[in-house]
């Protein structure tokens, strides 16, 4: 059942006190929504020009200074080493257990990064007619982004099944979105783009598509976290997938006019 907080100020303080540590999907739906990657800062500048040659799977909202958790632009007052739900962390490329907040990890060079998240437009969406898909998936595909000094590595995607009919509207709508992916980047057979369904990164394998079911596939800000396997770093702090962070900033906010 789908947990309801009265603003996303109780969410994120939930988060902070470890009283909720699930998925953070839907349940702030008109607010931003954003990924999260901290670096160290002799790490961070690769990090930052890898983004800027991927802005479709890395649409940057905000970037800290260094040692600073406070996201003074997307949430003045929160902090970003404790108000997520769920934590993963990468040690030399291999991802080690999740963890509910960093402040044990958190150093006085840590960069934290916001990227925004493409679920954040699922209640524009709904607003135009497009029901919620069954399921989002997050997938691996065989699409290689644009490396920057050590990252690199394969896009991946976020995956959602429509009609054909609601597939344009979505490709619509979802180009006025750039912050959180945009448009699509692939509609239909997904072995095209080498996405990996047996083994997704979140969400129940699929074995079969339905009859008369489009796959939708947008680019998605868990690709740094894959980067991150070529790279390498001593550490890299990410949100655990599905478990982005809230922010105060409008969805309407971040999309064309």
């Amino acid at each position: 059942m789908t947990q309801h907080f009265a603003t996303v100020t109780a969410l994120r303080e939930a988060c902070r006190r470890g009283d909720y540590t699930g998925p953070t999907i839907g349940l702030a739906p008109e607010n931003l929504l954003c990924n999260l990657v901290v670096l160290a800062r002799a790490w961070a500048y690769d990090f930052l020009v890898y983004c800027q040659r991927n802005p479709k799977a890395c649409p940057l909202i905000e970037v800290l200074d260094p040692g600073d958790p406070v996201p003074r632009f997307c949430a003045p007052g929160a902090d970003l080493r404790t108000d997520l739900s769920r934590y993963a962390i990468y040690r030399d490329g291999r991802r080690q257990d999740d963890v509910l907040n960093i402040a044990h990890l958190w150093q006085a060079d840590s960069v934290a990064m916001l990227i925004g998240s493409s679920l954040t437009f699922d209640r524009a969406l709904q607003r135009a007619g497009v029901p919620p898909s069954p399921e989002v998936w997050v997938l691996r595909t065989g699409l290689a982004t644009i490396p920057a000094g050590p990252f690199g590595g394969p896009l991946a995607v976020t995956m959602r099944w429509m009609t054909a009919a609601q597939a344009i509207v979505a490709t619509q709508l979802t180009g006025r979105f750039p912050w959180t992916h945009g448009a699509p980047l692939h509609l239909g057979d997904p072995a095209v783009i080498g996405a990996d369904l047996a083994h997704p990164i979140w969400g129940a394998p699929v074995r079969e598509i339905p009859s008369g079911v489009v796959p939708v596939f947008w680019a998605c800000g868990v690709t740094p976290q894959l980067a991150v396997e070529a790279a390498r770093p001593p550490l890299m702090i990410a949100h655990a997938p599905a478990h982005g962070f809230v922010t105060d900033l409008k969805a309407d906010q971040f999309c064309l006019p």
